[in-house]
């Protein structure tokens, strides 16, 4: 009998065990919840129809370089039915110009997440990954960084969607010419990495037709997400690769009806992919992201998401159509996330098709230390920029160097 005390007094204090552990992940989920935009990024009843346009504009102070003054803008763009809808972005321009109007960058972010509170604009460091800020504000240039559609505005987001994000990066360069405290030419280059490296090239890719008016002098795309299928087939077994395959069943599911989430997800793993889909690449919630990841196992999915409606959405959204401005496209060789293969495989395919471009590697650099501050891509993306505004020729072929 007093065996079986002891083995009753065990068990009870496993029972206690479990509930304070289940109750102290409760608490931690929801103390690592993101906290949701502020008031400012809710549309007006009255949304302008025309995208592009203003809707409210304030000065914003959050870690903006000290040679730089800047604000955070609301605008009208338009989602994939063509209606039209709030988009949000940050606006940095030098403390001191000479009063000429200025030469503009348009820069894409790189993955954040696909919910509301995953903006640049609306988390702790809006600037985080952004190559050669203060070297382009020293420049004289004026900086226009949208957070897309869908990332502190109401969403859906378009993960990895080439003409939900060139729309709202677009749009976000004709809001600025709207912006009554600066004055800034028509000649802009647009920059981008990662998720913004896809997006910048489609922004080359539709401005001839969603913005025929806007006059686009260059595209340079850092590590950019190009061959989705190659990315989603290599990384979906990797703790960020479940992470982003979380973002991109989210995001292609609420674009494409006929993408069903139930039908790619795992059964056991639809709760926690659905949960990971709703936190960010950034702030405290990370931390728990990156916890929610490393429970999992192997894929979140059961079918293989390179096949199928999912599988031929992706493929769509390839940056595959021409760009008829220069492109640079950089690349880091030891890139965990993109290899060096896959970004070679895609601009020897652009280059065939007859795109002209700079396909530029940097030895001892991965995903992110290629836009690190120290990073050569840094001056040379400034070099190749202040050429572009200088309207200086470009080659007429591909050509390929290394740092």
């Amino acid at each position: 009998m007093k065996k079986y005390r002891w083995i009753r007094r065990i068990a009870k204090l496993l029972v206690v065990l479990i509930v304070i552990l289940v109750g102290a992940i409760t608490i931690l989920w929801w103390l690592t919840k993101p906290t949701p935009p502020d008031e400012f990024y809710v549309a007006p009843l009255n949304m302008p129809v025309t995208p592009g346009t203003i809707v409210r504009s304030e000065p914003f102070t959050r870690q903006v370089p000290s040679n730089a003054r800047a604000w955070r803008v609301l605008y009208s763009t338009t989602k994939f039915d063509g209606t039209i809808a709030p988009a949000s972005s940050i606006i940095l321009a030098p403390n001191s110009s000479s009063g000429s109007p200025m030469n503009v960058v348009a820069w894409a972010h790189g993955t954040t997440g696909v919910a509301p509170p995953c903006a640049p604009s609306v988390m702790a460091e809006p600037f985080a990954n952004v190559p050669a800020l203060e070297e382009a504000l020293a420049a004289g240039w004026v900086v226009v960084a949208t957070d897309y559609i869908g990332l502190g505005t109401a969403g859906p987001h378009p993960y990895l969607i080439g003409e939900g994000e060139a729309r709202s990066t677009l749009d976000s360069i004709r809001a600025l010419k709207q912006l009554n405290e600066l004055s800034v030419t028509d000649r802009t280059v647009v920059w981008g990495h990662s998720q913004g490296g896809h997006a910048a090239l489609w922004t080359g890719i539709l401005a001839p037709i969603y913005a025929p008016e806007l006059k686009l002098d260059g595209i340079s795309s850092a590590a950019p997400a190009t061959d989705l299928i190659e990315l989603e087939r290599n990384s979906q077994d990797t703790p960020v690769g479940r992470i982003l395959s979380s973002y991109i069943i989210t995001a292609y599911s609420s674009r494409f009806p006929e993408v069903d989430i139930d039908a790619y997800v795992r059964p056991f793993v639809s709760w926690l992919t659905r949960d990971m889909a709703t936190r960010c690449m950034g702030g405290q919630e990370a931390l728990f992201l990156a916890g929610q990841a490393l429970l999992l196992r192997g894929s979140i999915f059961s079918t293989d998401p390179t096949s199928g409606t999912l599988g031929q959405r992706l493929q769509e959204n390839r940056p595959d159509d021409p760009i008829n401005v220069p492109v640079m496209i950089a690349q880091g060789e030891i890139d965990e996330l993109i290899s060096l293969d896959i970004q070679k495989s895609y601009v020897n395919e652009r280059c065939r098709a007859g795109q002209a471009l700079e396909f530029v590697t940097y030895p001892g650099r991965n995903h992110l230390s290629l836009v690190a501050k120290e990073s050569p891509y840094s001056n040379d993306l400034v070099e190749w920029t202040r050429a572009r505004f200088e309207g200086k020729p470009t080659q007429s072929a591909c050509i390929t160097t290394i740092r």
